[in-house]
């Protein structure tokens, strides 16, 4: 194992080896403390861009599962088509695995795959770094290659335009009772089977797509990765979505965020993002409270919300925006994964919610 160093733009320095893709990488150093899932986190489009530091301090003790795809074209396993992330950094990594469904190493799918993983580093002064200065962007060099320094922005990036699927693609064709548009802002596999479970033909467009012209029954947008306020083209098609008052509407994530705008909402960058399975969430005006898997380093300004918006989730920890609804029209959001592969599935009826307003 070769040795590597994290420099984050405050001038720390952790130190570790290498056990993934052997290529110098910079990104926006976020922190996830999920004890498991990082098949399912790796592949998220919303890590585009980022430096994954898992903050549970064994990762690779059950491998990686096989890359196989069902007959729809969605891998069976994960959540995207590659690993989108562009690092992985852990305390420690497990060369040994051991897992029913396991074919390969973690780090061998990092290699074939061609992204850094790295090992030994202190991911609890890490993430104690990152907590109190927020998420900064970092890089990771080989001590053997110290001119080999890499370069990476975040802010002002458009990661969606990247992610997104760059045709329409079609699912469940002639088959569903009603037709849902999802708006690809860099969806999860696990979202389209959620929606296909229920019956529905889903007609997935890229990001930027004006959908209006097609025959559709509800519109569904997608979580994705990067700044909301990079996806302009996406907020107009939304608004003119809203022309008609009756057409079911769901979001979620970056979709949460988009509705916002689209509502006249605006959005704020967190100082390092909800990245977890245990984010508590309330339901606003019911003592109703779930655990969710979060992804996402914005949320939306409650204090911008519309008179005919409110708030249909707040974040127990910290009372930022967890979701959205319209008073009157059939509108709502999640800046959660409802969907959450890998878990927990607490509040997967969304879905049904949705499916019942087509």
């Amino acid at each position: 194992m070769r040795n590597v160093t994290l420099i984050l733009d405050d001038g720390s320095r952790f130190h570790g080896k290498s056990f993934g893709y052997e290529k110098p990488v910079a990104g926006e150093v976020v922190f996830n403390t999920a004890m498991t899932g990082y098949p399912e986190s790796l592949t998220d489009p919303s890590y585009a861009g980022q430096l994954m530091t898992l903050t549970y301090p064994l990762v690779g003790n059950y491998g990686v599962p096989p890359f196989t795809f069902e007959a729809n074209g969605l891998p069976t396993f994960m959540e995207s088509e590659k690993i989108h992330a562009e690092a992985i950094i852990v305390s420690d990594y497990s060369e040994r695995y051991s897992h029913w469904n396991a074919v390969e190493s973690l780090a061998d799918w990092l290699k074939r795959e061609q992204i850094p993983g790295i090992t030994g580093i202190d991911t609890r002064e890490l993430t104690k770094v990152l907590r109190e200065h927020g998420v900064m962007m970092g890089k990771i060099v080989f001590d053997d290659e110290p001119d080999n320094v890499p370069e990476a922005q975040y802010a002002g990036v458009n990661y969606v335009d990247k992610v997104s699927c760059k045709d329409v693609i079609r699912y469940n064709e002639g088959n569903g009772r009603k037709k849902v548009v999802l708006v690809d802002c860099g969806v999860k596999s696990n979202i389209i089977r959620c929606l296909l479970k229920r019956g529905v033909e889903v007609i997935r467009v890229p990001w930027d797509y004006d959908f209006n012209g097609l025959d559709f029954d509800g519109l569904f947008i997608s979580n994705g990765p990067g700044d909301p306020d990079t996806c302009d083209a996406a907020v107009q098609n939304i608004r003119k979505a809203m022309q008609n008052e009756k057409l079911p509407i769901f979001g979620i994530c970056m979709g949460n965020q988009l509705l916002s705008k689209a509502g006249g909402a605006k959005i704020y960058k967190l100082k390092y993002g909800h990245r977890s399975h245990n984010q508590p969430v309330r339901m606003v005006g019911t003592e109703r409270c779930f655990i969710t898997s979060q992804n996402h380093g914005y949320a939306v300004d409650n204090n911008t919300l519309g008179a005919d918006w409110e708030p249909l989730f707040i974040n127990m920890n910290d009372g930022s925006n967890e979701g959205i609804r319209h008073k009157c029209n059939p509108w709502f959001s999640a800046q959660f994964h409802p969907e959450a592969a890998s878990g927990p599935t607490d509040t997967e009826f969304l879905f049904d919610e949705f499916v019942k307003l087509l």
